[in-house]
């Protein structure tokens, strides 16, 4: 399907499209199933590096793997954010910031500090539910990253994200909607549906405050809602696993 090989194109550093291919709407769709394989991918490598390394190694191992296999694509814009959100004054002196390469001393801290916390929410992530919460997570931060595209408009006339709201249609949310759903339900039981929640709310809220700021959304936005989705998630994860006993005792595994 085009649809879906754009979206791992786009997202992953897989090289399945050709020069010159641009993602559509319906691109979009696929997002959350995307973030499952790289879960996947991420279960894998974790299965691997602990057979002989310690879990800070290991953690740290995860979090490079997830930065080369998407390119870095969504931590940039995180960064950017950071600069533009919190260095300008006026929308219009946001929307410039982001668009600016150089990066500045928000972007160095907001970085910095996303690394250290995924590192170490990766390390920490508790057995009784870690094969589930590192596939799972990367599929629900991509929907949130969905969902703020269905709901706050985009402020640029182009840009990287605007191929995603053209001809956007619901049904495109409601594929990514089921995807995350299900994944979180199956793979995390009922504590999968509540991170689910949790990093939807998340995302929503995050993507209205950056609307407010710049009048509308960006791809950088998206990025950043993305990585935020993350943490969400795995600050929920290894924070509900040994609050609540029980609640993800009805995943797969």
């Amino acid at each position: 399907m085009r649809s879906l090989r754009h979206a791992f194109g786009f997202l992953t550093i897989l090289p399945v499209t050709s020069p010159g291919e641009t993602p559509t709407s319906t691109t979009r769709a696929w997002f959350p199933l995307v973030g499952l394989a790289l879960g996947a991918a991420l279960v894998g490598l974790d299965a691997a590096a602990r057979e002989g390394l310690p879990a800070i190694v290991v953690g740290a191992l995860l979090v490079a793997a997830l930065l080369i296999l998407t390119r870095a694509l969504h931590t940039e814009g995180f960064l950017d954010c950071c600069d533009g959100l919190f260095g300008g004054y006026t929308a219009e002196d946001r929307l410039r910031i982001l668009r600016d390469t150089h990066v500045g001393a928000f972007a160095v801290i907001g970085g910095a500090a996303l690394i250290v916390t995924k590192w170490s929410l990766l390390a920490s992530t508790p057995d009784a539910a870690r094969i589930g919460l590192l596939l799972v997570f990367p599929c629900l931060s991509r929907f949130g990253m969905l969902a703020t595209m269905a709901v706050f408009p985009y402020v640029r006339q182009q840009g990287l994200g605007s191929s995603f709201q053209e001809g956007g249609r619901w049904w495109q949310i409601g594929v990514g909607l089921l995807t995350a759903a299900l994944a979180a339900g199956m793979f995390l039981g009922p504590g999968g549906l509540v991170l689910f929640g949790g990093v939807t709310i998340v995302a929503l809220g995050v993507g209205r405050w950056m609307a407010s700021r710049l009048g509308g959304m960006t791809g950088d936005t998206y990025g950043a809602v993305n990585e935020l989705g993350e943490v969400s998630a795995l600050i929920l994860g290894v924070a509900l696993a040994p609050a609540l006993p029980g609640l993800f005792d009805s995943a797969l595994w």
